[in-house]
């Protein structure tokens, strides 16, 4: 059974473009050619995004295929399908990948076995706070936020592999 996902390039240089579509293409076993425009917080970087089908775990390969370019901000989302999770990707430069699992609604999940390790290696209300930002990714999600408004308006492209 496929799933569906969409990636959120947010800032890649423009020399990279042409890297990026390869890479992508390479996890989706098909050529991929994006729409791309200027990213205004990031003069002289370029945007885009773009949704996806594939199998489940398709967007593990993507974020896998992204992450080689440290200087790539980016996301990866891929939605539940039968039996599975979804997932989030979330990059920045200097910060790295970050990975979660997603609900139904999107919303990163934290499961029970890393809530207990997280409250056994913690013991002032501050610590576990900090720990617990950091399994939401909320770094991440602090760093690209300017970056997801930045792109508002712009052309979204449509993917599809069979298989």
């Amino acid at each position: 059974m496929p799933t569906r996902g969409v990636v959120y390039v947010h800032s890649t240089p423009l020399a990279v473009c042409p890297h990026v579509e390869w890479a992508v293409a390479r996890a989706l076993t098909v050529p991929v050619s994006l729409q791309w425009s200027p990213q205004p917080l990031d003069p002289g970087a370029r945007r885009a995004e773009f949704s996806w089908t594939g199998r489940p775990g398709t967007g593990a390969a993507i974020a896998g295929e992204l992450r080689q370019w440290s200087m790539i901000r980016f996301e990866v989302a891929e939605e539940p399908s039968p039996g599975m999770d979804g997932e989030r990707f979330m990059h920045v430069p200097g910060r790295g990948l970050f990975r979660a699992a997603v609900g139904a609604a999107g919303d990163i999940r934290v499961g029970e076995h890393q809530l207990r390790a997280l409250m056994q290696k913690t013991s002032a209300p501050e610590a576990l706070a900090h720990a617990l930002d950091r399994a939401l990714g909320t770094a991440w999600d602090e760093e690209l936020e300017p970056y997801r408004h930045a792109g508002d308006g712009a052309p979204v492209s449509a993917l599809t592999r069979v298989g």
